[in-house]
């Protein structure tokens, strides 16, 4: 087995254990366990996957971090299209396996843990706030510009070390209790196309384009960004 694909095997079993999860503990849990729940399964899986995967593959389990890497010139253009197959493979296993197992239990899927914003797509549901298009698509890209800024400092050579799992996934803890209330959370693509293909809600597919984009566009300039810093070195 080649480097490449060891690490696009990496990458597909660290983002299926996100999506699972996360959006696993949501679905299943988010009643019980609420927001601050959810906040830290989303966190704990990074750290878990950072530290189980992290010296194979970097543990990105997300395509808007190998684009801030790619950006950054930490990666190749092949390497981060291989990256991003492989993360986008893994959350739709992820989400096909919970969909069966909501099946299985006799659940409605209703919104399936899938991104949104506004009235419509939430319709009123408790603790949700109603967010303009504008300001969700300023909340992802914000949150993951902030994201991928703690990951490429904290793996930086200089960095955390050891760590930096640690690190990102309480970052991760952070942005989820930030913006659960507002977009539900994404700062990750695959994470929102895996619960968009499966979600009952009409619009989760329509609103997905804005949590591939906007994620991409935060990364894409903290990326750059760090670039500056990597210059006076």
């Amino acid at each position: 087995m080649s480097t490449l694909t060891k690490k696009m095997v990496a990458e597909c079993i660290g983002t299926f254990t996100l999506v699972l999860g996360g959006c696993g503990t949501a679905i299943f849990a988010g009643g019980a366990v609420g927001f601050l729940g959810v906040s830290i399964a989303f966190g704990l899986t990074v750290v878990a996957m950072a530290y189980g995967i992290g010296h194979i593959s970097g543990a990105h389990l997300n395509p808007a971090v190998s684009f801030g890497c790619f950006v950054n010139g930490r990666m190749s253009g092949k390497e981060f299209g291989s990256y991003v197959a492989a993360q986008i493979v893994g959350a739709i296993i992820a989400g096909g396996i919970l969909a069966l197992i909501a099946n299985e239990c006799g659940m409605a899927k209703g919104t399936f843990a899938a991104n949104g914003f506004g009235k419509e797509f939430y319709g009123g549901a408790a603790n949700y706030t109603d967010c303009s298009l504008l300001g969700a698509f300023v909340t992802e890209a914000v949150l993951t510009f902030l994201f991928l800024m703690v990951i490429l400092g904290s793996t930086d050579k200089k960095g955390a070390g050891i760590n930096a799992g640690l690190a990102i996934g309480l970052t991760l803890v952070l942005i989820h209790l930030i913006s659960i209330p507002l977009t539900n959370t994404s700062v990750n693509p695959a994470r929102s196309i895996s619960q968009a293909l499966f979600s009952d809600n009409n619009l989760a597919l329509s609103q997905l384009w804005l949590f591939i984009v906007a994620p991409l566009v935060g990364a894409g300039a903290a990326g750059l960004c760090y670039k500056t810093f990597q210059k006076d070195e």
